[in-house]
């Protein structure tokens, strides 16, 4: 089935994306930025569906207890080293090609819109490169912190950055004392809607570092 593959992550101005197992500007909160998140992800395209959020183990446990499942997504976990998904999960990968293969397995297959990689870094670099990512979604915080994980740069020869995307603020935004702007990178080929299961490739991650969840 064809569905659409996208990444969200949000950025300091070295692609630093996390320090020691937090976002780099921790304690400080990006309560809107955070919203921008909940909204792309969750929302899908499709009435009746829900979104897939796919993410590394150490992300899932970044994700404070009383918030897991992210709520109204189908969340799948990657790992190796479990040997059933953990607590609140619906799924358990070994791989990113497995997760892609999962999607269209008769229980998903008729639930499943929009698949999002939320992190880590190993996952965000193996979705980059992946030639069925059709969308970059990034916030690039203007600040630089200390960081010791990060994302490739994004390439010019593959994306292209939007001059807009419905539902994304425009302009620089502030809060918190930071300030920060939405990017949408898209890929320059044209058709992104492929069969993810003939396009994955095979990795696994267990890097920390996705999304400000602490209030979802």
């Amino acid at each position: 089935m064809s569905r659409t593959l996208n990444c969200i992550v949000a950025v300091c101005p070295n692609m630093g994306i996390g320090n020691n197992g937090n976002l780099p500007w921790h304690p400080k909160r990006l309560s809107n930025e955070f919203k921008h998140f909940q909204k792309m992800t969750m929302t899908p395209t499709v009435e009746g569906k829900q979104n897939v959020v796919i993410m590394g183990r150490k992300t899932w446990f970044s994700i404070p207890e009383r918030n897991r499942p992210l709520k109204n997504r189908i969340n799948i976990v990657l790992s190796r080293a479990l040997k059933e998904p953990p607590t609140g999960a619906h799924h358990l990968a070994s791989d990113f090609s497995s997760a892609l293969r999962l999607l269209d397995t008769t229980e998903l297959a008729v639930k499943a819109d929009q698949v999002w990689v939320i992190g880590g870094s190993s996952l965000y670099k193996e979705a980059m490169e992946a030639s069925c990512l059709r969308r970059l979604f990034v916030t690039r915080v203007q600040q630089q912190f200390d960081c010791d994980t990060f994302i490739p740069e994004i390439s010019a020869d593959k994306y292209r950055l939007l001059p807009g995307f419905p539902g994304v603020p425009e302009g620089m935004q502030e809060e918190s004392g930071l300030q920060y702007e939405f990017e949408v990178y898209e890929s320059i080929e044209t058709n992104k809607d492929c069969s993810l299961r003939h396009k994955a490739v095979a990795w696994c991650t267990n890097d920390v570092i996705g999304p400000d969840t602490a209030g979802l």
